[in-house]
């Protein structure tokens, strides 16, 4: 058992926390120490473009991406991803990694909305969303997740290079088209959308290594002590 929380604090807490601590030092360089400074500089006139260039059409596609990465279609989605996996591929190392990495992904995000207060971009929001809670991007890090989460699971499985092209190129484009719509919406700045990458996309690497590296030994097999005969059962 001791060994068993060893390897958990090690290939999972540790790693998560030290993403914690990176995410939350970003933020104080975006928001305080770099704030006046190219490239920040520039994202409120970014900011600006994208709400003017706003359209009826465009308003429509930006929902349907921002949808896909709302709380409840990310729950609903790992649930559902979750219980397919188990259910076709008879063993918990697959759900168990989709559900850790969008778990973990969610407490760093929360967590450092925690610790830095950044504004949402000024100019009209499209979506209601607390004032202060701009950086990182959580519907973008939850995308990163969950939807290249799935692309690695699935191109593991594809038989055929192509395939695990077609998988991996459809799947990112999920949390590519909600980092642009979440901007065009007017709910985050681009260093938010950013950031959140690296949150997604680290968490997804953290639980890679942890639960689907098969060379990864979570409790001690039991040899055969040497010198000593095994034991034959007895009828």
């Amino acid at each position: 058992m001791s060994e068993l929380v060893g390897q958990a604090a090690k290939r999972v807490l540790l790693p998560v926390a030290l993403l914690l601590s990176v995410m939350v030092l970003l933020g104080v360089l975006v928001t305080r120490v770099f704030a006046h400074t190219w490239p920040l500089t520039v994202e409120d006139a970014v900011n600006r473009e994208l709400a003017a260039d706003r359209t009826a059409g465009w308003n429509n596609v930006s929902l349907v991406f921002s949808t896909l990465a709302s709380t409840q279609l990310i729950v609903l989605v790992t649930a559902i991803v979750a219980v397919v996996l188990r259910l076709v591929l008879h063993r918990w190392r697959e759900p168990l990694f989709l559900c850790a990495a969008v778990s973990a992904q969610a407490l760093v995000f929360l967590l450092t909305t925690m610790a830095i207060d950044r504004r949402r971009p000024a100019v009209e929001h499209m979506d209601v969303s607390p004032p202060t809670s701009s950086f990182p991007s959580g519907h973008t890090s939850a995308a990163v997740a969950l939807y290249v989460g799935i692309a690695v699971l699935l191109a593991l499985r594809a038989r055929s290079t192509p395939a695990k092209v077609a998988w991996w190129a459809l799947l990112v484009l999920v949390p590519v088209g909600v980092a642009l719509t979440r901007m065009y919406r007017g709910m985050h700045h681009p260093s938010d959308v950013l950031a959140s990458f690296l949150n997604g996309g680290t968490c997804v690497v953290i639980m890679a290594r942890a639960v689907l590296d098969r060379g990864v030994r979570w409790s001690r097999e039991k040899l055969p002590t040497v010198g000593r005969p095994a034991r034959v059962p007895t009828a």
